[in-house]
């Protein structure tokens, strides 16, 4: 099996394994308990979060665990939101951001809040200039996305955040780093944002965790209330085996060179199939991992099959699960028939040039057998 759908999720590496399963058999205590197997897991918890930290550049008691990305990113939002609530009303965001983001921003538009939803240019990004010109003095939270999960446009979050103290000073920066992480290099300590969210099972640790990076000196209002863990911001007893996981995969990461490596595949991947008769590249390709391209005129879905009967897995770029168009590439204004036949091509640590010849290959043949 050829494994090309890593932006849904990554393959658990060896190291995540095998501290989840120690600590499943061996650190099975509660971290709150004051007893052995309690601080034995308290302590395998302060390492793991430590890990993590130190990936993403934080400092160790501004990184809370929490069962992923879209409990980060909803913790995020309705937290920054309920801080500012009485500074002003008006929030901008972006319209490709994932549904973690747009779902929780539609709810407080029908709450009476003004929501932005800033359309991006042909590449998938939402161009700085726009980005500013949005912002208003009332402006109290602004929410981008640092790598688009469908099209993998790659935003300015370092100049947007510094657009944002100028123009708008009460307002709060998040990002949902779920597919920046470990793919683009930044550290939170200087990028300046409020609020990063992170996710474990995409840089090949487990599912059921990620993280939110709370900006120190930032009182952020918990979402989950209960026995005050996570230094009283999240409550619920921690799921170690996840969170050893997580940290064990964060210490495995040597982000430089995976960084260089992922370039190699796109690279590659976007030069074999550039002027290939039938295939159309989308967006600007900037994230290292992920390329974007069509068959127009095809169904991804018969796509998706061709190349499955090769053993080869990609994600259908055109529709989730209830059926709708991509509201990404949608927004990206491409055609229809381009949409329906869109699928996104992601790489992770265990792919090579070969899955590359073996993609376009795959490529070839639906062609052939879907244009008859």
């Amino acid at each position: 099996m050829i494994y090309l759908d890593n932006s849904a999720t990554t393959k658990p590496c060896p190291e995540a394994v095998a501290a989840m399963t120690d600590a499943l058999t061996n650190c099975w205590g509660n971290p709150s308990a004051l007893y052995q197997f309690g601080m034995e897991a308290d302590h395998r918890l302060r390492q793991a979060r430590k890990s993590v930290a130190a990936a993403l550049g934080a400092e160790e008691d501004r990184v809370f665990f929490t069962s992923g990305g879209t409990e980060a990113d909803n913790w995020a939002i309705f937290g920054a939101v309920e801080r500012l609530r009485k500074r002003g009303r008006h929030i901008v965001t972006t319209a490709v951001e994932h549904h973690a983001v747009l779902h929780p921003m539609e709810k407080l538009q029908a709450q009476g809040f003004e929501v932005a939803f800033l359309q991006p240019g042909p590449d998938g990004a939402v161009s700085l200039e726009d980005f500013t010109a949005a912002l208003r003095p009332d402006t109290i939270l602004a929410s981008v996305m640092m790598v688009n999960n469908e099209s993998g446009a790659v935003m300015p979050i370092a100049e947007m955040v510094r657009a944002v103290r100028r123009k708008s000073p009460l307002a709060l920066f998040h990002t949902d780093a779920v597919q920046g992480f470990g793919k683009v290099p930044f550290k939170a300590k200087t990028l300046g944002a409020d609020l990063i969210t992170i996710s474990s099972h995409k840089v090949h640790g487990p599912k059921g965790v990620g993280a939110l990076y709370v900006k120190k000196g930032l009182q952020l209002t918990p979402l989950l209330l209960g026995g005050g863990q996570e230094s009283g911001y999240r409550s619920g007893t921690e799921g170690m085996p996840a969170i050893v996981g997580f940290g064990a995969a964060c210490a495995a990461l040597d982000i430089p060179a995976e960084i260089a490596r992922l370039t190699e595949l796109r690279d590659a991947c976007r030069a074999s199939l550039s002027g290939l008769p039938g295939v159309q590249l989308l967006g600007a390709g900037t994230a290292p991992h992920i390329v974007s391209l069509s068959l127009p005129g095809l169904r991804s879905q018969g796509i998706l099959n061709c190349l499955q009967d090769r053993g080869i897995c990609v994600s259908a770029g055109s529709a989730c699960a209830k059926g709708h168009r991509s509201h990404v590439l949608s927004a990206m204004g491409l055609p229809p028939q381009v949409i329906d036949g869109a699928i996104r091509v992601s790489f992770g640590r265990d792919n090579t040039l070969d899955d590359v010849a073996a993609l376009r290959e795959g490529l070839l043949d639906a062609l052939r057998i879907l244009k008859g």
